[in-house]
């Protein structure tokens, strides 16, 4: 039972590594949608940002509509609308129908993390539950990670077309998998789109979403600069700074790995604990940020912190809502969007107002929001209480 329950587990996560790979392998070959399509790279990184802003509004509402299907069903229409979207991005030259082809499969994005983050937490005993999600949730780092370099090599070396079949490759692979290992999961008990809904009513819901919006901005706002960061700061070379990429991807890996041992162990000294470890990453950043060994070493610590920060943020909204887990992780994909979009936003107006190196004040404002919001969580609600319901 332990091992067909670690295969489905590891099909789980080569299907979320499949999807991140399309939805963040992209940022890698902008400049070579752009050249395909004879347009603009920020024209090019509409590709990216509508797909993201489409992830954030269906984020509640799919997995909603979709909770009473049965949920290998619901996981083969995902994967196989991904598999189809890069067949039609791989020979299209129209630009409207690339777009096309990247928001449809956007809209069911959330269905299958959502149904992949419970199955995972179902198939275990609830006490093991967060090393289980932590399991799929190395799928999405190494999508983040392999994805970008890997698409880009392709579209360097090959074409722009060979790296959307690679997109198109690791997906229907992941159908394939699930079609033939996975049983028929109906779904025993449906939940009324009421009762899943009224965990908006609770607080409690609340001070987890905007929690996990300020943790997400915090990595992300500063993240998403990295490279540029790394180019005029640390002043170091293109073949560097993918290196430094490639650190910080693969030690995020590390970071779920561990961050699974942890909610395990002490959940909420774990939540509670980590904006302050961030933060002190962060202004060491600030202060060593131009000389290129701590700053390597530096990106490395970041990198797991922020593999651990994307098991803190679903176990945070999951536990805040855990009678209705579909709709939970729904809100959890829509939060970790929007923290990025917000993130993002603000940080590039930082660097625009101050310049690069101040980048990092968006990340250490956001972690001082989100432990007002983490804090007050658990004084309203007691830890006992919470995972008790």
């Amino acid at each position: 039972m332990a091992k067909r329950n670690n295969l489905l587990i590891f099909i789980l996560a080569i299907g979320a590594f499949g999807i991140i790979n399309t939805e963040m392998g992209v940022i890698g070959i902008l400049p070579y949608i752009a050249d395909h399509f004879r347009i603009s790279v920020s024209k090019a990184g509409l590709l990216v940002s509508l797909f993201a802003l489409t992830v954030s509004i269906c984020g509640p509402t799919m997995p909603l509509l979709f909770s009473g299907l049965n949920r290998k069903r619901a996981m083969l229409l995902v994967l196989g609308i991904f598999v189809l979207g890069n067949i039609v991005s791989i020979f299209t030259s129209n630009f409207t129908i690339a777009i096309i082809a990247r928001v449809i499969p956007a809209i069911f994005h959330p269905i299958y993390f959502s149904a992949a983050f419970t199955m995972a937490a179902n198939s275990v005993r609830k006490e093991e539950s967060p090393k289980a999600v932590a399991k799929v949730l190395i799928g999405v780092s190494a999508g983040m990670v392999l994805g970008v370099p890997v698409a880009s090599f392709l579209a360097s070396a090959v074409s722009f077309q060979m790296a959307m079949l690679f997109f198109a490759i690791v997906t229907a692979i992941a159908f394939i998998a699930t079609f033939v290992f996975f049983p028929s999961m109906p779904v025993k008990e449906r939940l009324s789109y009421g009762s899943q809904l009224s965990v908006l009513k609770k607080p409690i819901t609340w001070l987890a979403i905007i929690a996990v919006i300020f943790l997400n901005s915090a990595v992300f706002g500063v993240y998403s600069y990295l490279a540029e960061y790394l180019k005029t700061v640390t002043n170091i070379s293109g073949k560097s700074i993918s290196f430094m990429l490639v650190i910080f991807g693969g030690a995020s890996i590390i970071g779920n790995i561990i961050a699974g041992k942890l909610l395990t162990k002490d959940a909420i000294k774990s939540v509670v604990s980590y904006p302050l470890a961030l933060g002190i990453v962060y202004i060491i950043l600030f202060l060593m940020g131009q000389f290129t060994v701590p700053m390597a070493i530096i990106t490395l610590v970041w990198g797991i912190l922020a593999g651990i920060g994307t098991n803190i943020n679903q176990y945070w909204i999951m536990s805040s809502a855990p009678e209705a887990p579909d709709f939970a992780n729904g809100l959890f994909l829509t939060s970790v969007n929007l923290g990025t979009t917000f993130g993002t936003a603000v940080g590039g107006l930082f660097i625009s107002g101050m310049g690069t190196q101040y980048v990092v004040l968006v990340g250490l404002l956001s972690l001082i929001l989100s432990v007002v919001f983490i804090l007050l969580r658990n004084y309203m609600y007691s830890p006992t209480k919470q995972l008790s319901k």
